[in-house]
């Protein structure tokens, strides 16, 4: 489950580029939010090693409010959901849509916290 959090931690834009479909709530709003915007101001940015987290830091300012708000809620999601995916999908390997599977199998295990978030963060409700 470490890998999980080294995937969050190490920035949502990395996993917006490598993945086919990042994590399960995350995905598509940010993909929608910043896809383009993290292609145009980080195109040749070599994901790994934290390249793209530092990219996406040094131009934060030029992102669309939009973009913000989804990476805001990317984070949020990642805190509330943490302790749950890792109690819920202990040896699921990142990539290939393998951990999102895994959380939408476990949804209705997730505390209150964490369901809130993935809604949140998949359509804006509060």
């Amino acid at each position: 489950m470490k890998d999980l959090h080294k995937i969050f931690a190490s920035g949502i834009a990395s996993v917006l580029l490598l993945a086919p479909v990042s994590a399960m709530a995350q995905g598509m709003a940010l993909r929608q939010a910043c896809g383009a915007e993290i292609q145009q101001h980080c195109a040749g940015v070599q994901p790994g090693e934290g390249r793209m987290r530092a990219c996406v830091k040094e131009h934060y300012a030029a992102f669309s409010e939009t973009c913000k708000q989804a990476m805001l809620s990317s984070v949020a999601l990642v805190k509330a959901c943490k302790d749950d995916v890792q109690r819920t999908c202990p040896d699921i390997q990142p990539g290939g849509g393998r951990i999102q599977a895994c959380m939408k199998d476990h949804f209705t295990e997730y505390s209150e916290r964490c369901q809130q978030a993935i809604v949140t963060a998949k359509f804006g409700a509060k």
